[in-house]
């Protein structure tokens, strides 16, 4: 009996270390077989989990807020926001193919909201994460490497009364 309590404790352990193998090598080669399933998690049970806190002071993820590029629809996506000089950065897990991403670019703008307050943003563009890398964590730059992040988006605030440009 204890025999094959520990077989099946082997065959779980072995599994579960396989599984996190494939996950891995799929973030890090942007698979889309560990992507699609990942993104379709996300948006249906993680984001929705997220956004109850997101962009409340002290929260982990920021909210974006974003007008879908075909359909104009508005839309709130949860992000994990860093400061920059001008603005902000988000670093970019699935590349610049995420939706929010693709409608932020395209749009030229967004409002972001962090740590209770409201910021309206513009000029959009991706980056090399190595060139933003410092302003993250070191816990977010370990992750960075291991799962091959290698983009940001960065975003421009706009100070009240200032025009949108772009």
């Amino acid at each position: 009996m204890v025999m094959q309590v520990a077989t099946v404790a082997g065959v779980l352990l072995v599994g579960v270390a396989v599984i996190g193998l494939i996950f891995v090598l799929g973030m890090r080669t942007k698979s889309p077989l560990v992507l699609h399933p990942l993104v379709r998690l996300q948006r249906a049970i993680l984001n929705p989990r997220q956004m109850r806190s997101a962009g409340a002071p002290g929260a982990y993820a920021s909210v974006i807020r974003h007008r879908g590029r075909v359909s104009g629809r508005p839309y709130e996506t949860p992000v994990g926001v860093v400061v920059a000089d001008d603005g902000f950065v988000i670093a970019l897990p699935y590349c610049s193919r995420a939706n929010w991403a693709q409608n932020v670019l395209a749009s030229g703008s967004a409002t972001i909201v962090s740590e209770g307050h409201t910021y309206q943003v513009d000029h959009p563009e991706i980056v090399p994460i190595e060139s933003v890398e410092a302003r993250f964590t070191a816990g977010d730059q370990r992750s960075f490497r291991w799962f091959a992040v290698d983009q940001a988006l960065r975003v421009r605030r706009i100070e009240p009364g200032q025009a949108a440009t772009g």
